[in-house]
């Protein structure tokens, strides 16, 4: 795969990464009722995210509100909350740095040195940003599994276990450290050898022929 090409594949897969995590930073589905165990004790679904919780019934109606106080949050949603808005934000930074570096692209310097120290910064940030993402997510299916598992006289189908969005979310760091990576490989040292290398011999064949 040619340094163009890899540089899209890459650029691609981070962007999907990042348009992956968002989805899963605004879903509601970070854990949701267990139906686990012998019996149904409720026909009411119970549904758990970052930034609200939800109620579907089973006639197909869904409830959902915000929550009310920022404060009052656990410190492990109040942890990946900051995660993932961190995480978003450095997908964003890296999707703008990423644009101007790519050799595909006539955004901003032609030099190709320059455009490839670029892009090597926007797959920096797209790796941080997957990392942030994975953070959040590990963390909070850490406290959804202890709570799941802990000795609690809660009947095992009143518990949580894990939602859609966790999947999503470990889905979306897969794609930006993938695609961080892929742009990582945009070396400029190779580049720069290879021009001072071609500028060095141009004289010297010169004044041969003289």
């Amino acid at each position: 795969m040619g340094g163009g090409a890899r540089e899209l594949a890459g650029y691609l897969a981070a962007l999907g990464g990042w348009a992956a995590a968002l989805a899963a930073a605004v879903l509601p589905q970070w854990r949701q009722s267990s139906y686990a165990g012998d019996a149904i004790i409720t026909a009411v679904g119970l549904h758990e995210g970052l930034w609200m919780s939800c109620a579907a019934q089973s006639t197909g109606q869904v409830q959902c509100r915000l929550r009310d106080s920022l404060l009052s949050l656990d410190a492990y949603i109040q942890t990946s909350r900051a995660l993932m808005v961190i995480s978003l934000l450095l997908g964003f930074f890296g999707i703008i740095v990423s644009v101007v570096g790519m050799k595909c692209t006539k955004v901003g310097d032609e030099d190709p040195v320059t455009k490839s120290r670029i892009a090597v910064a926007g797959g920096v940030l797209f790796i941080l940003s997957g990392l942030c993402t994975l953070a959040a997510v590990s963390l909070y299916a850490t406290q959804v599994t202890y709570e799941f598992f802990k000795t609690s006289k809660v009947p095992i189908n009143a518990r949580y276990e894990f939602g859609s969005a966790l999947f999503i979310g470990w889905g979306a760091a897969s794609l930006m450290l993938l695609g961080g990576s892929l742009l990582c490989c945009s070396c400029p040292a190779k580049d720069r050898r290879g021009q001072q290398y071609y500028r060095q011999s141009q004289p010297s064949t010169a004044r041969e022929y003289v």
